[in-house]
């Protein structure tokens, strides 16, 4: 069972600009991922197996919608508290961020923003403890990242409506008891619905055959002529707005979470560099080795003073959903090149469970691709800061 003797890097003392409270939140959720996470995460990673355990976990550290009022169950933290805990997480696992930015940002916020009170009521505290799981359907087969092309799609039927179609690549499915799903009505209007575990027509098959992100649950959505109760829509929203500002959420908890899996492959790295001797001297000494985990560093570095000035905006409420974009696309880029140099470092060892820099890898793969594609991302910072629109 493997020690966890991680040590965070902080070369501009980052530390001096967070409050006790989030220094507090930080502390409390390393812990849990050094005793909890980190002995087990490699066994279910080469297993290809869900941690289920987690869930109940995650929802009594109050990593399930910090930011929700508590009225609601939710931790009523600010966001730079609700960053820090997603870079410790993922700094164990992507899958497990992942468990949690799922139902925090895309499950738990669209019934909060947007749903009734009697919703918020029903499902919230259910969640929020980690009784119940959640996920999140927007993605289909053939419309990623042009969601708003989407296929699914309901028609009203008295007290209820008739919902078909399917959603494709959905963190938590096979284990939720609830979807917060995406589809049109009869007018073509994208709305939100709430489906539960049950429904008739209503099935969740796991995804088998990942390479990355191989400890968290995935699976598609399928709907066959699944009748939802119209107490199920949430009234608060109609079209892309919807959606859209779930993914905001969830790309913030995103751009915290990649720097946390740069900090454990750095922090990886620099001990491996001091401990492994090559020519009679640890390969640390030599001017190539440095230079990797001198640029590590800095970008490292560059990254959580970016992250925490946009938690500063998110606080104030100032913050765009375009500046969270192009901390996601920061944080994975550089996340995912540290991975890459940290296993390089580490030779033949990098790529063994004995060490979590390669699974750190293959989770980035997957990490740089959802919630919005590299390139995507890329093209959000170019229309903003040109107003001109190379979508289409």
């Amino acid at each position: 069972m493997a020690t966890d003797l991680f040590q965070s890097p902080d070369y501009f003392n980052v530390d001096e600009l967070l409050t006790e409270e989030q220094k507090l939140v930080r502390e409390s959720v390393r812990n849990y991922v050094k005793k909890e996470i980190s002995p087990i995460i490699e066994e279910y990673a080469q297993k290809a197996e869900f941690p289920e355990q987690i869930v109940k976990q995650l929802g009594e550290m109050g990593c399930f919608g910090p930011t929700i009022p508590q009225e609601y169950g939710g931790g009523g933290l600010d966001y730079i508290s609700y960053g820090l805990m997603m870079q410790e997480l993922e700094r164990g696992d992507s899958g497990v961020r992942s468990t949690a930015s799922v139902q925090g940002s895309l499950v738990m916020f669209p019934i909060y923003a947007y749903g009734s009170e009697e919703q918020k009521r029903k499902f919230l505290p259910k969640l929020a403890s980690g009784e119940w799981l959640g996920c999140f359907g927007l993605t289909e087969p053939d419309f990623g990242s042009n969601p708003a092309g989407m296929m699914s799609s309901f028609k009203d039927a008295g007290d209820n409506v008739v919902l078909n179609g399917s959603k494709m690549w959905i963190s938590n499915a096979p284990f939720s008891q609830v979807a917060v799903v995406w589809a049109k009505d009869e007018n073509g209007e994208v709305r939100g619905l709430i489906l539960e575990r049950g429904m008739e027509g209503f099935s969740t098959p796991t995804t088998h055959g990942k390479w990355s992100l191989r400890a968290s649950a995935t699976g598609e959505l399928v709907f066959d002529q699944v009748k939802v109760p119209k107490g199920n829509i949430l009234p608060g929203v109609k079209g892309m707005r919807g959606p859209l500002s779930c993914l905001t959420k969830a790309r913030y908890g995103i751009a915290w979470g990649s720097v946390g899996a740069a900090m454990d492959c750095y922090d990886t790295a620099l001990r491996y560099s001091k401990e492994r001797i090559q020519f009679d001297r640890p390969i640390g000494a030599f001017q190539l080795q440095q230079k990797k985990l001198a640029e590590m560093v800095t970008e490292i570095t560059k990254a959580q003073l970016l992250n925490w000035r946009l938690g500063v905006l998110m606080n104030e409420g100032k913050a765009t959903p375009q500046q969270v974009s192009m901390a996601k696309r920061n944080g994975c880029e550089i996340a995912t090149n540290i991975a890459r140099q940290a296993r390089q470092m580490l030779g033949g060892m990098g790529i063994t469970g004995e060490f979590s820099i390669m699974r750190h890898m293959m989770n980035l793969e997957s990490v740089i691709t959802y919630e919005g594609t590299h390139d995507i991302h890329l093209l959000i910072t170019g229309m903003d800061v040109t107003g001109l629109n190379a979508f289409k």
